[in-house]
């Protein structure tokens, strides 16, 4: 492949086509990478749930994001702000796991935020509630000096946040819907 040459798709839009590892970041030309999710999949709200729980499971919050990425452009306006939240703090635990930890506590809040009009509702079974306080625990942990500080946590002290090796994403993965357990 040509790398002084942007990638591009049929209809001539930039795609970067270079393998990426399971957090998501792009690896050399020729290395093997993590297969990358399909962009556009249209799924019905079980089946997004259902893939990125098994994504994140794997480890691989950047490409759950992905696929909450999707439902959140072909899903009902009404859904938008809860498959961007989503989004969100998959992306948030992808930079956490990346060593951002700023960056992931940042994202993380973000789409804690954009989820909380789905608090009482638990739309599609997803624990709206639950996930909103695991985004807020886990950015108090990743980043104490955030705008939540550290106040009621516990885990890293302030001085290791920065610097530090990134959160394990397979172990911080959230469960989407209550009650679920890992591998179920």
């Amino acid at each position: 492949m040509d790398e002084s040459r942007r990638d591009r798709d049929e209809e001539g839009r930039a795609r970067n086509a270079r393998p990426r590892d399971g957090l998501g970041r792009p690896l050399p030309y020729g290395t093997p990478g993590v297969e990358r999710q399909p962009e556009g999949v249209v799924r019905s709200p079980d089946e997004t749930v259902r893939e990125a729980q098994r994504l994140l499971d794997a480890g691989m919050p950047f490409h759950a994001h992905e696929v909450f990425e999707d439902a959140w452009k072909s899903g009902p306006d009404a859904e938008r702000e809860l498959w961007r939240g989503l989004a969100q703090m998959a992306v948030g635990l992808t930079h956490a796991a990346r060593g951002n930890a700023a960056g992931g506590a940042r994202l993380l809040r973000r789409g804690a935020a954009a989820a909380e009009g789905f608090r009482a509702s638990d739309p599609h079974g997803i624990g709206v509630e639950g996930l909103i306080g695991w985004a807020r625990e886990l950015a108090g942990r990743v980043d104490p000096s955030g705008p939540e500080g550290a106040e009621g946590h516990s885990g890293r002290a302030e001085g290791d946040a920065a610097g530090a090796p990134g959160v394990d994403a397979a172990s911080e993965a959230p469960r989407l819907r209550r009650g679920d357990r890992a591998g179920g």
